[in-house]
């Protein structure tokens, strides 16, 4: 059973890109209202999520607080290392873990989940690391298509609909 989901951020919950405005501190990023709505209904489940990237931004500390992320972890280098302290924290196992990635920095931690996506775009390595590659890409709702796929296998879309009737 499912019980983790874990996100990357740049090229699976935005497209990739990274805007800078005039001062360092600014930086922009576009998230897809459904994938944030995706989340916000798994964890209405009473399952659990995280945000492991390589990047850090203020950006992502927000959408992550907005949402109601459980873990957020940037800058990190080592993504599974970092999903084995969660697991210990949670007692779960790396079965129970579904995780999305799209670059060589996700493919460790991609090989090690139950259950592991990639956005259509991601880099062909991880296209052949994972069991779903997802028709959407990243930034346009890959996440929310992930979600629903995750949903059905493990027969909660009547729950999952049920949520917001």
């Amino acid at each position: 059973m499912i019980e983790l989901l874990v996100f990357d951020v740049d090229g699976c919950l935005t497209d990739g890109g990274i805007t800078y405005g005039n001062s360092d501190a600014e930086e922009f990023k576009t998230f897809n209202v459904k994938d944030g709505f995706g989340i916000v209904s798994w964890m209405k489940l009473g399952r659990k999520t995280a945000i492991i990237t390589g990047r850090s931004s203020q950006v992502v500390d927000k959408r992550a607080k907005e949402l109601g992320i459980n873990y957020l972890y940037q800058d990190v280098k080592n993504k599974k290392a970092v999903l084995q302290e969660i697991l210990d924290k949670e007692g779960l196992s790396f079965n129970q873990v579904a995780a999305i990635g799209d670059d060589l920095n996700d493919v460790s931690l991609l090989r090690s989940v139950g259950l592991s996506f990639a956005p259509a775009d991601a880099l062909p390595m991880v296209l052949q690391s994972v069991d779903v590659v997802l028709h959407k890409e990243g930034g346009k709702a890959a996440v929310r298509e992930m979600i629903d796929i995750v949903v059905e296998k493990e027969n909660l879309s009547e729950a999952f609909v049920n949520l917001w009737l």
